[in-house]
C-alpha cells in the first residue's frame, strides 16, 4: 500500500500545511479541492509564533516570514475613537525565535503553500474535484470523487466551516454562544495611512469594530451587524475616517457570520477532521487559522506512526482527545474577549472606561494582552502531568530556542529531528538524546535552561509538545 496516498480534502491553507508535514514524513499525499482555481479572497490576518511552528516544519517558515510582518500590539478604543487603554508587544523575536504574532494576507500565504506543494514531489492537488461520499473496509477508505472512486490510506478533512467531509461522517457541530454578523472591508493605500501600527479594538456596544494594518498597503476594517441590517447599510468612509482611510481603497466587502462552534466528532476510522471543518470562532483573539494549523501540526506525526506500522490504530483516538478541549478552551475565550470588550450597552460602556483606565500600566494585565502562549494540553496519554515539573509544562511547546551544537547554532528543533526526544540537564550544560544520538547542546542565550526551572528532563514529542516533565 505504500503507493496509496494520504488524501487531504481542502486546499486551503490548513489542508496545503498539512499536505506538506505528511509529505515530509514520507507519506504520498492527494489534496483534492473542489473549486475549479484558488479561492484568492483574503479571510485570516493573523498568526502567533506557537502556530508558525506547523509552518517551520512545513518548510516555509522563512517564505513567510517575507511576506508578514510583527503586530505591534493593542489599542482599546470607546465609541468616539479614544484611547482607552493601549498594550504594546515588542515586534522583536519571542520564546520560538520568531515576532509573537504576525500579520499577513492570506493570498500570499496560500501561494507560497502552492509553491511549496509544487515543488514536494510526494504531493499532487486536483483542483475542481469533489467529494461526494466516504466509505472504509479493511483499513483502506474509499473517497467517491464524481464517477471514481480514489483509495486512501487515510483522509483528513481540512475543507472548511460548510465541511462535506464533517457531513459525511456523521459529525455535528456544538454551540458554545451565540452567532455575531459582521461587515469586513480590505482595504489597501497607495501611501502608508497615519495610523498606530497595531490592531485598533472598539469598544463600543452601538458599533463594535476593528482596524488593523494587515501587511505591505493593505488594511482591514470589521465592524458589527446590528440585526435586519446589511453592509450597505452602513457608511463605510465615515466608519473609517477615524483610523485616517476614509479614502483608501475598498477592495473587497464582505459579510460574515461567526459562530462559536466546536465538532462532537472528530475521527470515524481513518477518516479525521481538522481547521474550519472541526472549529469555528470569533475573531477577537485571532486563533481561527492557529487552530487549524496545530490540529494538522499534532496529528501528522500520529498518522505517519499510524500507517507506518509503528503505532496502533488507536493513537488516532487523541486527535480528538486532545485538540477539541483546546479548540473549546480558545473558542470560549474569544466569546469572553469579546463580551468583554464590545458587550452590554451604555452602561456597561461606562464601566468599561473606568475599568480600563490605566490598567495599561499593569505588567499582569499588560502581559496578558499581549502573550501568545496558549492553554496547555490536557492530561491523557501522550501527557503526562504529574509532579511539581509536570504539571508546569507537560502539555505545553518546548521553546524553539537558539543552541550550540559542536560549534554551530541553529534552533533546537534541529538538533531534536522529527521523532520523539528528550532534554536533559548534565554537568556539562543540557543533553538531548535523538535519533539514538547523545548530543551536548550549548544554551547559548540561557532560553531553556531558565524555562525549564527545577525540571530535570523533558520528553518531548514530534509536535514538540512536552508529554512529561520531572
Amino acid at each position: 500500500m505504500s503507493g496509496v496516498p494520504v488524501v487531504v480534502v481542502g486546499a486551503g491553507p490548513v489542508g496545503l500545511t498539512a499536505a506538506l508535514l505528511l509529505a515530509r514524513r514520507g507519506l504520498p499525499v492527494l489534496v483534492l479541492e473542489r473549486h475549479a482555481s484558488p479561492y484568492g479572497e483574503p479571510r485570516a490576518v493573523h498568526l502567533d509564533d506557537e502556530a508558525l511552528r506547523a509552518l517551520a516544519d512545513a518548510g516555509v517558515v522563512g517564505d513567510f516570514l517575507q511576506i508578514s510582518r510583527p503586530a505591534l500590539g493593542l489599542r482599546l478604543l470607546d465609541g468616539h475613537a479614544r484611547v482607552l487603554a493601549e498594550f504594546g508587544r515588542d515586534p522583536g523575536a519571542g520564546l520560538h525565535g520568531w515576532p509573537q504574532a504576525s500579520m499577513f494576507h492570506q493570498p500570499d500565504l496560500e501561494a507560497l503553500l502552492r509553491a511549496a506543494v509544487g515543488a514536494e514531489p510526494l504531493v499532487r492537488i486536483e483542483h475542481g474535484a469533489e467529494v461526494t461520499g466516504l466509505s472504509e473496509d479493511n483499513g483502506v477508505v474509499s473517497v467517491r470523487v464524481g464517477d471514481r472512486s480514489v483509495p486512501a490510506r487515510a483522509v483528513l478533512g481540512c475543507d472548511g466551516a460548510n465541511s462535506t467531509v464533517r457531513r459525511l461522517i456523521g459529525a455535528r457541530m456544538r454551540d458554545l454562544g451565540r452567532a455575531d454578523r459582521w461587515l469586513v472591508a480590505d482595504l489597501r493605500a497607495a501611501e502608508p495611512l497615519p495610523v498606530w501600527p497595531g490592531v485598533h479594538q472598539v469598544c463600543d456596544p452601538r458599533r463594535a469594530a476593528t482596524f488593523m494594518p494587515v501587511a505591505g498597503d493593505r488594511y482591514r476594517f470589521e465592524a458589527r451587524l446590528a440585526p435586519g441590517e446589511t453592509a450597505a447599510d452602513l457608511a463605510l468612509g465615515e466608519l473609517l475616517a477615524p483610523f485616517g482611510a476614509g479614502r483608501a481603497e475598498v477592495v473587497r466587502i464582505a459579510e460574515y457570520t461567526y459562530r462559536p462552534q466546536v465538532a462532537d466528532r472528530w475521527r470515524a476510522g481513518r477518516v479525521l477532521l481538522a481547521g474550519d471543518a472541526a472549529h469555528l470562532t470569533p475573531p477577537f483573539i485571532g486563533q481561527g487559522l492557529g487552530l487549524g494549523l496545530r490540529d494538522v501540526h499534532q496529528v501528522a506525526w500520529k498518522l505517519a506512526a499510524v500507517l507506518s506500522g509503528e503505532a496502533r490504530e488507536s493513537l488516532l483516538d487523541t486527535h480528538q482527545a486532545e485538540r477539541a478541549p483546546h479548540a473549546r478552551a480558545l473558542v470560549r475565550l474569544a466569546v469572553l474577549v469579546g463580551a468583554l470588550m464590545t458587550g452590554g450597552g451604555r452602561s456597561a460602556a461606562a464601566v468599561r472606561r473606568a475599568v480600563l483606565a490605566g490598567v495599561d500600566r499593569v505588567p499582569a494585565v499588560a502581559a496578558f494582552a499581549t502573550d501568545s502562549r496558549t492553554p496547555p494540553l490536557r492530561r491523557g496519554p501522550l501527557v503526562e502531568r504529574s509532579g511539581r515539573a509536570g504539571r508546569r509544562l507537560a502539555g505545553t511547546l518546548l521553546p524553539r530556542a537558539q543552541v550550540g551544537v559542536d560549534g554551530r547554532r541553529c534552533p533546537v528543533d534541529e538538533v531534536l529531528g522529527s521523532g520523539s526526544a528528550t532534554l536533559s540537564r548534565s554537568a556539562s550544560g543540557l543533553v538531548a538524546f535523538a535519533d539514538g544520538r547523545r548530543i551536548v547542546l550549548d544554551d547559548v542565550d540561557g532560553v531553556l535552561s531558565e524555562w525549564l526551572g527545577s525540571a530535570h528532563t523533558v520528553a518531548v514529542r514530534p509536535d514538540r509538545i512536552i508529554r512529561s516533565a520531572v
